[in-house]
């Protein structure tokens, strides 16, 4: 019988973690075989600029629905859309996420549901690094690919850190369900009252 020690744990869970990064690869080609043009537009929260920039992104994809995911306020988001003759019924405000990894975990099952396999994934330069590690990990976990499209920004370059440490927590929650953002005591309200 196989003992388990330090040096036995440690390998299996670094078999683990291979054959999960193999996989993802795996899944996003066949989700990208399969659906090989965007089937909605997500759009992440950090500014009025984004929501701006996807409205008028979207009329040039009307069949496509749009998710903002803990953007600006409701009544801002909904004269943002209706400005840019928007239909109410095509886009999807969604604050339950309170930062960029929960972004894509709490809107991967939402995309599940209405079998989309690909996005466009909508955000500002500067944050398009940290968007697709996390996407890669936690959308190509559940075979959904994404198209990102950037906003340009004036903003440096988020830190290869932030980076990184999103992409462990994305990589936590396909193992456990959770992000850690709970336990940051700043994300305890709705994103869009924090502000």
């Amino acid at each position: 019988m196989l003992k388990l020690n330090k040096k036995n744990g440690f390998l299996i869970l670094a078999g683990f973690i291979l054959a999960l990064f193999s996989l993802i690869p795996i899944r996003l080609a066949i989700a990208s075989y399969q659906s090989p043009h965007p089937q909605a537009i997500l759009t992440l929260g950090g500014g009025p600029d984004r929501e701006e920039f996807t409205a008028q992104f979207a009329q040039k994809y009307p069949q496509l629905d749009i998710w903002v995911s803990s953007g600006s306020p409701p009544e801002k988001a909904l004269d943002i859309f209706q400005n840019a003759a928007i239909a109410n019924d095509r886009f999807h405000l969604d604050y339950r996420a309170v930062d960029t990894v929960t972004n894509f975990t709490t809107l991967v099952d939402d995309f599940k549901h209405k079998d989309i396999q690909h996005i466009y994934l909508i955000t500002s330069a500067y944050h398009l690094p940290r968007a697709k590690a996390i996407a890669t990990i936690v959308l190509g976990s559940q075979g959904i690919t994404f198209t990102p499209i950037s906003i340009p920004s004036s903003k440096p370059r988020e830190s290869i850190l932030r980076i990184v440490r999103d992409s462990g927590r994305s990589l936590f929650w396909i193992v456990s369900g959770r992000t850690g953002a709970s336990f940051n005591p700043r994300f305890r309200e709705p994103f869009y009252a924090a502000r």
